[in-house]
């Protein structure tokens, strides 16, 4: 066992927190499961086949934004999001990393 608790986080570690609060709410999983490869989906389409208010998918847009699980992008009057894979591979890679040097 390692001693030093309270030693820093490693530095390619610090995003992954918000990542893992982000996906640790059910609704916010569902979200992301509705992306198919490569496509882009707005509010509109994702609160049609959810169970939640319109109000409340875009809550849920936000924080999935702001952990950069999600990237969006407006165009005209409609915002489209869409995986952020190349920063998820490397986020929760850094995870699966250091399970495997520890093991």
């Amino acid at each position: 066992m390692r001693k030093d608790y309270r030693r820093a986080i490693p530095r390619e570690w610090k995003a992954m927190s918000k990542v893992f609060t982000a996906l640790g709410d059910e609704h916010r999983q569902r979200i992301l499961l509705l992306f198919e490869k490569g496509e882009r989906l707005n509010v509109g389409q994702i609160a049609e086949v959810s169970t939640l208010a319109r109000s409340t998918v875009s809550h849920h847009l936000k924080i999935l934004r702001e952990a950069e699980v999600l990237l969006s992008e407006k165009q005209g009057k409609e915002v489209y999001f869409w995986i952020n894979s190349t920063f998820l591979e490397g986020a929760l890679g850094n995870v699966l990393n250091y399970i495997r040097e520890a093991t």
